[in-house]
C-alpha cells in the first residue's frame, strides 16, 4: 500500500517537473557548463565536505574539533534519514522515465528522492556557518550550484532536491539547538 501511494504521487509530481527537468538537462549539452556541474557534483559527493571538516577541525584546533564532530554527527543523521526515505520511496531517475533528459553524469545509487547531495549540502552549510559567518557566502554558493547540478545532470527532478534541502536544514537547525 505505501509504495503504491509514493508512486501515484511520484507519478503525478513526475509530469509536473519534467519540462523543468527537459530544460535545465539542456546546459549540459554546453561542454563547459556540462564540465563545472559534474566536476561541482563530484565535489559534493563528499571531497568538498570532508575537505572542510578536516580543515575546521585543524585550523581551529580546539574548537574546530567541536565544530567537526557535530558536523560528523549530523551527518550520520542526514545519511540514515535520507536511506530510509530513498528506499521506502523508490522513485525512479528523471532519466529514467522520459527520455527528454538524458543522465549526462553518474549515479551513486539507484533511486532520486531524495537528493542526498542537496540534503548533506545544506546540512553542512548551516552547521559550518553557524561557526563560522565568514563562510555563509561561500557555502551558500556551493550548496545552491550542487543542487542545480543534480537536475541539470539528469540525476534528480526539482522536488527531489527541494526536500532534500527541507531535510538537511532541519536536521542542521535541530542540531544546532542540540548542540
Amino acid at each position: 500500500m505505501e509504495r503504491h501511494v509514493s508512486e501515484i504521487i511520484f507519478r503525478r509530481l513526475d509530469q509536473y517537473e519534467r519540462s523543468t527537468c527537459a530544460y535545465f538537462n539542456r546546459f549540459s549539452e554546453r561542454n563547459l557548463l556540462h564540465k563545472l556541474f559534474v566536476l561541482i557534483s563530484r565535489l559534493g559527493d563528499g571531497i568538498f565536505w570532508y575537505t572542510l571538516i578536516v580543515l575546521i577541525a585543524l585550523l581551529d584546533y580546539p574548537n574546530g574539533m567541536g565544530v567537526a564532530l557535530h558536523m560528523g554527527a549530523a551527518a550520520v543523521v542526514g545519511l540514515a534519514i535520507y536511506k530510509l526515505i530513498k528506499s521506502r520511496a523508490a522513485r525512479a531517475r528523471p532519466y529514467n522515465t522520459w527520455e527528454q533528459v538524458t543522465r549526462t553524469a553518474p549515479q551513486l545509487d539507484a533511486y532520486s528522492f531524495p537528493s542526498g547531495h542537496t540534503l548533506h549540502a545544506v546540512n553542512f552549510s548551516i552547521i559550518a556557518s553557524n561557526y563560522y559567518p565568514k563562510l555563509c557566502p561561500v557555502l551558500l554558493l556551493f550548496s545552491t550550484l550542487v543542487a542545480f547540478s543534480r537536475v541539470i545532470l539528469g540525476l534528480h527532478y526539482p522536488s527531489d532536491v527541494v526536500i532534500g534541502a527541507l531535510i538537511g536544514g532541519t536536521i542542521a537547525y535541530t542540531s544546532i539547538h542540540i548542540f
